[in-house]
């Protein structure tokens, strides 16, 4: 890989003009996530869902991750990152576009699948795109806005998806998501310039090797980092409306609280690029998952939900872009695209299976507190995987 000063000196202005289009890409991912939970009470209304099914559209977005991710990687071997983020964000913008014409549920997940499909393609090779024009504290930076934006964008989808059925009926906030990744796919092309490989990779070409034993495993590991913090993340923001609702908490809390949640993310993870850079991996990566822990498990504890909403919003993401940027890092430049699959297959995995059980939590508990008990007990798994991750690495 060059360095970033050689990338800079190639082609300054087309890689930030690069890390704005992912950072735009990554904001419509998040607000593409969001749209049929801000819409569930529209949606329930015109086709008569019950909410098992609104709850299956829901989670039709991300199913595609786990049989595309590492398909996207090896293809983009081949093929290269361009065209393979350029289909991606098209397949975003057609599925949106599907959503919005489609005459019953069937048609709503058909559309979600052919989105999440095009999302995988984004989040997978994003990190390899950034490790390869940015190096040191500019690459920590990139990857912590990249992860940053995701949060932006369900928090925007939370202000304007609902306001926008209200006025132009339920198809206008699918429309409004595939207007974003359509403009995220013209940025991305406009902006796009290849950047000079190092030797090793001439010589390995646009081959389908795999990552070695060792890679494998330290990719891994640091999936299943990922997977522990979006355990307590993903919950914290599903459980919130419901456990707010039963508390008897009036609505002007939950206006406050989730987007707190959600915005404050990205000044959070900003901050922990920052740290990690002057102070260490370690430090941040300990106080961000402790906060996390403390925030989600708080909450089933203690009814205090503007604190706990504080803590998620503002202390408990610091570590979330140095997880992605170690994922990222634990393989070879040749084989980080089929790295990155790996890393986001155990992702999704771990995403498909962790909401049931902390579904089964709270139906145990009888409340939505045994869910919040669960997740804030799964996301403090990220710091053993950490740890043997460090000393893989060793």
């Amino acid at each position: 890989m060059g360095s970033s000063a050689d990338v800079r000196a190639a082609a300054p202005s087309s890689a930030w003009g690069t890390l704005v289009a992912l950072t735009l890409a990554r904001i419509a991912f998040g607000y593409q996530v969001q749209d049929v939970a801000s819409l569930g009470p529209q949606l329930v209304r015109a086709f008569g869902m019950d909410f098992a099914l609104l709850g299956t559209l829901v989670g039709v977005y991300m199913a595609p991750g786990v049989v595309v991710a590492i398909p996207v990687g090896l293809v983009a071997r081949r093929f290269g990152d361009r065209r393979v983020v350029a289909v991606g964000l098209a397949l975003m913008a057609l599925g949106s576009v599907l959503s919005a014409a489609a005459f019953g549920p069937t048609g709503i997940g058909v559309g979600r699948a052919v989105s999440g499909t095009g999302a995988v393609a984004l989040t997978v090779l994003q990190g390899k795109i950034l490790a390869e024009r940015y190096t040191g504290h500019h690459f920590t930076l990139a990857v912590g806005l990249i992860v940053g934006a995701f949060p932006i964008g369900i928090g925007t989808a939370q202000l304007v998806q609902g306001p926008l059925a209200d006025a132009y009926g339920w198809p206008a906030p699918f429309l409004g998501g595939a207007a974003l990744a359509a403009a995220a796919l013209l940025l991305f092309l406009v902006t796009w310039r290849g950047v000079a490989q190092a030797p090793s990779l001439k010589m390995a070409g646009p081959t389908m090797t795999w990552p070695s034993r060792h890679e494998i495993v330290m990719v891994v590991l640091a999936g299943l980092m990922w997977t522990a913090y979006n355990a307590g993340y993903a919950n914290f923001l599903a459980y919130m409306p419901s456990f707010l609702a039963l508390r008897g908490h009036p609505a002007w809390i939950a206006d406050v609280v989730l987007p707190l949640a959600t915005w404050g993310n990205l000044p959070s993870i900003l901050l922990g690029g920052v740290l990690a850079v002057r102070l260490g991996a370690t430090p941040v990566m300990l106080f961000g998952t402790l906060a996390g822990v403390a925030a989600v498990a708080g909450i089933g504890v203690a009814d205090w939900p503007l604190v706990w909403g504080s803590v998620f919003g503002l202390l408990a993401s610091v570590q979330a872009g140095l997880i992605v940027g170690i994922g990222t890092l634990s393989a070879r430049p040749e084989n980080r695209a089929v790295g990155m699959g790996l890393f986001y297959t155990t992702y999704y995995i771990g995403g498909a299976v962790i909401p049931a059980i902390c579904g089964k939590a709270a139906d145990l508990v009888g409340d939505p507190s045994g869910a919040f008990l669960c997740a804030g007990g799964l996301s403090a798994l990220a710091l053993p995987f950490y740890w043997l991750h460090r000393r893989a690495s060793a």
